[in-house]
Parts: C-alpha cells; structure tokens; sequence
C-alpha cells in the first residue's frame, strides 16, 4: 500500500502527521510511503531524516491522488478529501460535529475516512488517541504561557531581601489537559488548587500535590467515554458561586472544561474575572469551542479593564510542534500497525471492531458512523 503524507496547507498549523520514527514503523511493516519534501521543516524534521528511513519525498501534493492511505495533521477540506482516489482512505482529524461539511465530502468521494478524534476512550486504543495526546501538550503549555505572562515568580524564595509567597494557580476541569496543567504548576513550584464536577477525580488531583476544591453540586457524573456530563443552569450557577472565590486569590486560573461535540459552558463569568487582581492571568483551553471565561476571544489576548489578562489562544500544542508531532504521528502509525495484515501487506479494515466503529466516518459512498448516518442522508 501506498501511504502518503502531505504538508499541511492550514494557516499556522506547525506540526506534520508522519516522523521519520512514525516513518520508519510504516516502511518496516511493508508499506510504501511517500511524503511532500518540506513536510517536517516547522517541527524540526528534516527532509534527509526522511529519506534515511526510507522515505520518498516528492516536490508537490500530486501524489495525493495516487495515494491508497493519506495521513493529515489537523483537520482537512472538503476539496483535498476530493482529490484523493475512490476506495483509498483518509486518516486525520475530520472534527465531524463541528465540521459535518467533511464528512459529507468524504462520502461523496467515496473514501474510508477515519476521524481519530472519535477514538474510543479504551485501553487498548490509548496508544492511538490524538485528542489525549494534544491536550497533553495543551495543559502543559498552558502554565509555561501563564507563567511567562504572569508579573510574579510561581515558586516560593527565601532570600536575604525576603520572603517570596508562591503563586496560585486554580485549574477547573481535571482531565487530560488540566491534570498536566496541575502536574506543571506543581512541578514549577506554584500552590495548585483544581476543580472537576466529577468527584472521581479527586484523589488523582491530590495524587499530584493539589487541593481538590469542593463544591457540592448535586448528582453529577461522567459519559461512558470519561468526559463530564452536562450541568443545568441551576448547577452551573452553583459552581460559578463556588469558584468565585478562588479565582480571586488566584493568580492564575486555567480552564479545561469542554463537552464533546459541543459548546464549551461557560464557567468564569465577567463578575468572576472582575473579582481577580491586576496582573492575573486566565487562560482558557476551551477558546476554539466558545470558551470557558466570559471576554475570550479566539486567537487573541485580551486585558480588562481591572488589568487581568485573558488568553484564548486555540491548539496550544502548536507552541510545541516537535513533540507534538512526535506524539500525533505516533498515534497514527499505531492506528495503522494495529490492524496491518502482516502477510498481505494492507490494512484490515475489519468493520466489526469497536475501535474502527468508533472513528470510520465514511465507507464505500455512505456516511457510515452510527452518530451520524441516521441524520445525514447518504451521499451517491
């Protein structure tokens, strides 16, 4: 099979779906792979790094047409999906119920095309979850940007001028973004506190040396995927009650709450921020789907009026594009090895795996994905 990676044509976007490591286990299992020359240049790949492992590099996309499997960072559109061959496959990030555009595009090329952010949350599919691995990166840099912005030192000094008080970090929303988020700050010498509407993840916030801030919000819980159910008004009320207070001792605040295939609630309200010293600073993960703190813009930094900074910067694993790509390449290369046929050489793409049931959009001219194939008619 030929697989075949191009260099992305978004705007900012720094990180590449093939390494020369990721490269290396694709070429191992038989596969013929072919990539555009530059593809690694901003995450800090080199096109001779390719080539050692086996690598052909081409000038231009036009392999894309040619290719039986394309491997994309981010998302794509709908006329790349159209130039790939019928019956060839697609595999990237297709943000299906944001961008149902795509889907219908795969479709009508008549492509497989698996949208890994749809991975099931099981062990065995750990290995090949790019959204866990992004959000990694994300709560990571999250508290290395605050931390630059901030106007204080996060750990505590005793020196002969003084006493320096550690900073004060609150992360809302504990997973795997905010438990890097919480795991950093510590790490850099910040008092962390974190909240989560689920009480199960307590102990692994005091697991890292946090404080687990309790509010007691009635029934609340998490999906059969691990993320957290949706609040009422009532209690999204409550919580923003709760908080309050600590996100004006805080110096940073960091916010991770997000809902699958929705709206981002919004958690930090104006009164909130307005409560926070100047100087302090908020940044909020959940930017790119509506925003957890009331004044974010996308893409931007904002200073109200009190002087506190908010940050919406979207896809902060961006800032990190090496490692980034290190782990985004190798949760595709592990999506592709895991159902490799060894003998025939292909990928076996076998329909009745919960793995492949969760993320295969589209198949043979239909939209195929359970969540989406009742609602959208079936492209010809």
């Amino acid at each position: 099979m030929l697989i075949y990676a191009p260099k992305s044509q978004q705007n900012g976007e720094t990180r590449t779906a093939l390494t020369p490591a990721s490269a290396k286990k694709l070429v191992g299992l038989g596969a013929e792979v072919v990539a555009q020359a530059g593809l690694g240049e901003l995450s800090g790949y080199s096109d001779q790094e390719y080539k050692d492992v086996g690598v052909t590099l081409v000038p231009d996309d036009s392999k894309r047409g040619e290719a039986d499997i394309v491997l994309e960072v981010g998302t794509t559109t709908p006329a790349l999906l159209s130039g790939q061959k019928p019956g060839s496959m697609f595999v990237g990030v297709l943000n299906p119920f944001i961008e149902g555009a795509l889907v219908e595009a795969a479709a009508k090329a008549n492509i497989s095309a698996f949208s890994l952010d749809m991975m099931p949350r099981t062990t065995i599919a750990q290995k090949m979850d790019v959204l866990s691995s992004q959000a990694n990166l994300a709560g990571y840099y999250s508290v290395v940007l605050a931390t630059e912005r901030l106007n204080k030192i996060l750990p505590m000094m005793m020196t002969p001028a003084g006493t320096l008080a550690p900073a004060k970090v609150f992360v809302i929303g504990v997973g795997v973004a905010g438990l890097q988020a919480i795991a950093t700050a510590r790490r850099l010498g910040a008092r962390v506190q974190a909240f989560d509407t689920r009480p199960v993840v307590e102990e692994q916030v005091k697991s890292l040396g946090a404080k687990f801030v309790k509010i007691d919000l009635g029934e609340t819980g998490q999906t059969d995927q691990g993320y957290a159910k949706e609040l009422t008004a009532e209690q999204l009320e409550k919580q923003r009650q709760g908080m309050a207070k600590v996100c004006a001792q805080s110096d940073i605040v960091i916010t991770t709450a997000k809902l699958f295939g929705r709206k981002a609630p919004q958690i930090v309200t104006e009164d909130m921020v307005a409560g926070m010293a100047s100087g302090s600073i908020v940044v909020d993960l959940a930017a790119e789907t509506g925003g957890n703190v009331a004044g974010t813009k996308l893409d931007e930094e904002v200073i109200t009026s009190n002087g506190v900074r908010i940050i919406g910067l979207g896809k902060l694993e961006l800032h990190v594009p090496k490692h980034a790509s290190q782990m985004y390449a190798a949760n595709l290369a592990n999506f592709l090895e895991h159902f490799w046929d060894s003998e025939e050489k292909v990928f076996g793409l076998k329909r009745e795996d919960e793995i492949i049931e969760g993320c295969l959009m589209t198949h043979d001219g239909a939209i195929v994905h359970p969540k989406f194939s009742k609602s959208t008619e079936k492209s010809q």
